[in-house]
């Protein structure tokens, strides 16, 4: 931990840093499963879907940055290496043979609902430790996250 005159209490940002290390670790693991299915969507909706697991991987690449620069802010160091990743993600692997629109319509909900769950809970333990712009930048992409979402999970709510 770097020495820094941030006014949170050391023990606190310690805590701090570990949980928003896992947030970036679950969120470039979003960078690399939208990406994967903008690369490998296939179907009838190719373009829209397409375009809209870019845009989903743009505003994961974002949110990693926030989360990134936040933990360098507490006095860590921002852990986003793929060995890292691979161990701290709390998402489902990602299957790489499929090309299906609906079938990357379905993992791409799974991966926004499940770093949407633990960035909600990130935000409840950065108001625990009194860190008011933690849990703000966390709020931030909670509420990319759940619109993402929403856009994502219209494709499957639609009647056939």
């Amino acid at each position: 931990m770097y020495k820094t005159k941030n006014s949170i209490p050391e023990p606190s940002r310690l805590q701090l840093i570990e949980l928003l290390n896992s947030c970036l670790a679950t969120c470039t693991d979003g960078v690399l499963n939208s990406k994967q299915a903008h690369w490998n969507v296939k179907g009838p909706n190719f373009i829209a879907l397409h375009e809209l697991f870019d845009q989903i991987y743009q505003s994961f690449g974002e949110y990693t940055d926030l989360i990134a620069e936040r933990v360098v802010q507490l006095g860590g160091i921002a852990e986003g290496t793929a060995q890292f990743v691979t161990k701290k993600s709390v998402l489902k692997a990602y299957p790489v043979a499929i090309s299906d629109g609906h079938a990357h319509i379905e993992y791409l909900s799974d991966t926004l609902s499940g770093a949407g769950a633990q960035i909600r809970k990130a935000i409840d333990a950065a108001n625990e430790y009194n860190d008011a712009d933690s849990a703000d930048i966390l709020t931030e992409i909670s509420r990319g996250i759940d619109k993402h979402l929403w856009f994502v999970e219209a494709h499957l709510q639609a009647k056939h």
